[in-house]
C-alpha cells in the first residue's frame, strides 16, 4: 500500500468514527494514535542493503521474503556435507545461512512495511494480522476492516484504538469489550450503542459516564467531545 492509499483509508475511517476528515500526516497519526502499538521495526536487508520491516529486532542479519525465495530458486539453501570438528565450526556455518526473514505475507495483496500477514488486503505497517482488509498500524487483529491502531481484536470495523475486544464498529478507544458500536472511551462493557466514557455496563444506549441521557442531550455532548478530541491535534481543524 502506498502513502496515498493509506491516507485515503485513514480518511474513510475518520469519517465513519468522527464524521470528520483526517488532516493529520501519516507520521502524526502514528504518534497520536499508535504510540503504544507493537509494530514492525525498520531494519536493513543484509543481501541488498535495502530498507525492510520485521517483527523481530534481535537478529544480526535480515532478508526479505522475496530475496529468500529468489535465492532458494536460484541456488537453494542446502549446503554440501562436510566434516564437523567443533561446535564453534557449526556456529560459524549456521551464521552463514541464518537470516531472519522479513515482510512475510501469505495469500495477501497490497501489503507495505508489515510482517506476518495472512490472507489480508491493503495493509500498512501492521503485524500478526489475518483475514482483514484496509488496516493501518495494528497488531494481532483478525476478520476486521478499516481499523487503525488496534490490538488483539477480531470482527471489528471502522474502529480506532480498540484493544482486546470483538464485534465492535464505528468506535474509538475501546478496551476489553464486545458488541460496541458508535461509542467512545469504553472499557469492560458489552452491547453498547452510542455511549461514551462507560465501564462495566451492558445493553445500554445514550449513556455517558454510566449515566443515562436522552438522545438529544447525548448527541449534543458527543459533538463537544469530538471537538475536544480533535483539539488535541494541532494539525486538525
Amino acid at each position: 500500500m502506498n502513502d496515498r492509499q493509506c491516507k485515503q483509508i485513514l480518511n474513510d475511517i475518520f469519517m465513519q468514527v468522527f464524521e470528520r476528515t483526517c488532516d493529520l500526516t501519516i507520521d502524526d497519526v502514528l504518534s497520536e494514535f499508535a504510540f503504544d502499538i507493537k509494530l514492525p521495526n525498520r531494519v536493513i536487508d543484509a543481501v541488498d542493503g535495502r530498507e525492510t520491516w520485521a517483527t523481530s529486532a534481535n537478529s544480526n542479519k535480515y532478508i526479505t521474503q522475496d530475496n529468500m525465495m529468489k535465492y532458494d530458486n536460484y541456488k537453494g539453501w542446502m549446503r554440501p556435507k562436510k566434516e564437523i570438528e567443533s561446535l564453534d565450526e557449526i556456529l560459524k556455518l549456521w551464521n552463514k545461512i541464518n537470516y531472519t526473514t522479513t515482510e512475510r505475507n501469505y495469500d495477501s495483496i497490497n501489503v507495505s512495511k508489515s510482517d506476518t500477514i495472512y490472507s489480508c488486503e491493503n495493509v500498512y505497517r501492521c503485524q500478526d494480522c489475518r483475514k482483514s482488509k484496509n488496516i493501518i498500524f495494528s497488531d494481532g487483529c483478525g476478520n476486521s476492516e478499516y481499523i487503525l491502531a488496534c490490538q488483539r481484536s477480531s470482527n471489528i470495523s471502522n474502529c480506532i484504538r480498540v484493544d482486546d475486544s470483538n464485534n465492535c464498529s464505528n468506535s474509538y478507544n475501546v478496551i476489553c469489550s464486545a458488541k460496541i458500536s458508535d461509542s467512545f472511551f469504553i472499557q469492560d462493557a458489552n452491547s453498547l450503542y452510542e455511549c461514551m466514557f462507560c465501564s462495566h455496563i451492558s445493553n445500554r444506549r445514550f449513556c455517558i459516564a454510566n449515566m443515562q441521557f436522552d438522545k438529544e442531550e447525548y448527541m449534543s455532548i458527543k459533538e463537544q467531545i469530538i471537538k475536544w478530541i480533535f483539539s488535541q491535534f494541532n494539525n486538525i481543524g
